[in-house]
């Protein structure tokens, strides 16, 4: 019999409630993630994210149905640093109600 591999899978609980937390690629697309140690995921998403540990074939048995097909196992960190609150647009660039810098074209 063949060994199921488990994984550490960030979750959001709300009440009773218990889904997925699912996360994107960096092109776009939506992705499931899994940790191959609880030590590994508390390193990425802190110490206070909620997880489950499922098999693979049961990751993707859950994100199927939502037409998610990708599952990364220990990503890192890929986005740039967030400015803090008191960051603003730089003179000249318009900003979105959000403060958030929108492209020119």
């Amino acid at each position: 019999m063949a060994r199921v591999v488990v994984w550490h899978v960030p979750v959001t609980v709300i009440g009773r409630t218990t889904s997925l937390r699912l996360f994107r690629l960096r092109d776009g697309r939506r992705c499931a993630v899994g940790f191959s140690s609880a030590g590994a995921l508390a390193e990425l998403l802190g110490p206070e994210q909620a997880a489950v540990v499922l098999g693979e074939p049961a990751l993707r048995a859950l994100t199927a149905p939502l037409g998610i097909e990708e599952v990364v196992l220990d990503p890192r960190l890929v986005a740039p640093p967030v400015a803090g609150p008191a960051a603003r647009p730089a003179a000249g660039h318009p900003a979105s109600r959000s403060g958030a810098r929108l492209q020119r074209r």
